[in-house]
């Protein structure tokens, strides 16, 4: 038995009044999903546990069968594993990123969703002009970065539990009364204005105002976490398994969890990625692995950039050029198919949410449920939600489906 998760990353959202009440999901033209959902089974499932973060690192870990009450560590040391960055009991890791700001407008959380390359010549730079012991900074993906700090006034533990805001959350806002909180925050906050002095002038950043494109002006940092302790995921659920994503953070959670982390060339984690390459690398990997996570951050993006057209042209992408795809190749072949969104987007609201998504399972040895389409409605429709979405993959790999603790959607 082959297993294939493909996950469309901030892919579900809400009713929007210009598609008439329905959700992008519902719009969007994906026959293959459709087909695969007559012949599975459609149901809701709680990736975000209560009280926790609506965030890719927590809905992954649901995806990936591990709940997050217990292996949660912060995005930004499992994006340090993917890096090979080892952090020290006392050194905490943090998400950089590359943000625009107006004074103190946060006007594009990307900068423009600047390149990998120019980026590194930023992070170079903040090296160099922000030296000294316990501060090193990391160059990752376009405007995701990674920040490993150690300071003798204040505890690992102290600053990885000051408050921290996501930065995609804040897109127009003043970003003033969002900037880091608790004990421990003052020194975030120096650094952060510390990197604002040393952006200002850069010739990238003139560069790119010259162009017509955001210029990096600060950084954000968030998202931090210690050391993570997360147990393999052969032993656990005793498969091998690959994982296929552009972002750190996806390929940092597979390394930890022992996957193979599969290079595709093209994948950019933007509208522009490489879809069909995904679903090539994917098949191929199948011959070897028992079970290959497809990630696709399209979606997401097109969300946080309030971009309707561009997330509903992502998911029927994904339908066609990921999903279609993968029929086709596992055609005579005993396989299980995952479809989910880690966590909603609301196009309208520019972030994450924490509403339950909808999940297709569909392949050998599963059962219809009578669902015609997948999409939030339908989900619905089953009268059914996963309360523990970390349960979803025990679903997916059961030999027969006993009932998993679920309840009725009210």
């Amino acid at each position: 038995m082959k297993y294939v998760i493909v996950v469309g990353d901030g892919m579900a959202d809400y009713p929007l009044p210009e598609l008439e009440e329905k959700t992008p999901l519902e719009v969007a033209k994906t026959p293959n999903m459709d087909w695969l959902a007559s012949k599975g089974e459609v149901w809701m499932a709680r990736t975000i546990p209560p009280k926790m973060t609506p965030a890719s690192d927590v809905g992954n870990l649901s995806i990936l069968g591990y709940d997050p009450r217990e292996y949660y560590c912060g995005r930004a040391p499992l994006e340090a594993a993917n890096m090979g960055i080892q952090l020290a009991l006392d050194e905490v890791a943090f998400r950089c990123n590359f943000i625009t700001s107006d004074k103190d407008i946060l006007v594009d959380y990307s900068a423009g969703h600047i390149s990998s390359q120019e980026a590194k010549v930023l992070i170079a730079s903040l090296n160099e002009e922000m030296r000294r012991e316990g501060v090193r900074f990391y160059a990752g993906v376009s405007y995701r970065h990674l920040l490993i700090l150690k300071d003798s006034r204040y505890s690992a533990r102290m600053l990885a539990t000051v408050e921290c805001i996501p930065p995609h959350d804040l897109t127009g806002k003043n970003f003033r009364k969002s900037l880091p909180k608790g004990e421990g925050a003052d020194l975030l906050i120096e650094m952060m204005e510390q990197g604002r002095k040393v952006l200002k002038d850069h010739e990238i950043n003139r560069v790119r105002v010259d162009l017509g494109e955001n210029p990096a002006t600060m950084i954000w940092l968030w998202g931090q976490g210690q050391a993570p302790r997360i147990p393999l995921f052969k032993e656990k659920y005793g498969l091998t398994g690959g994982v296929i994503s552009a972002v750190d953070l996806i390929n940092g959670i597979g390394r930890i969890i022992g996957f193979e982390v599969i290079k595709v060339p093209g994948a950019t984690g933007y509208y522009d990625t490489n879809y069909e390459g995904k679903a090539d690398y994917a098949l191929e990997a199948l011959k070897k692995k028992d079970l290959v996570l497809i990630h696709i951050e399209a979606a997401d993006e097109a969300s946080h950039n309030g971009d309707l057209r561009e997330k509903m042209a992502a998911i029927e992408k994904i339908d066609r050029l990921v999903i279609g795809r993968i029929m086709e190749g596992l055609k005579g072949v005993e396989y299980r198919i995952l479809v989910m969104p880690d966590h909603p987007t609301a196009v309208a609201k520019r972030s994450h949410t924490a509403d339950d998504v909808p999940f297709l399972i569909a392949g050998t040895g599963i059962v219809p449920n009578g669902a015609a389409s997948y999409s939030e409605t339908s989900g619905k429709s089953s009268g059914m939600v996963l309360e523990e979405g970390y349960r979803v993959m025990e679903r997916f790999i059961a030999r027969s489906h006993s009932s998993l603790s679920s309840r009725a959607i009210e």
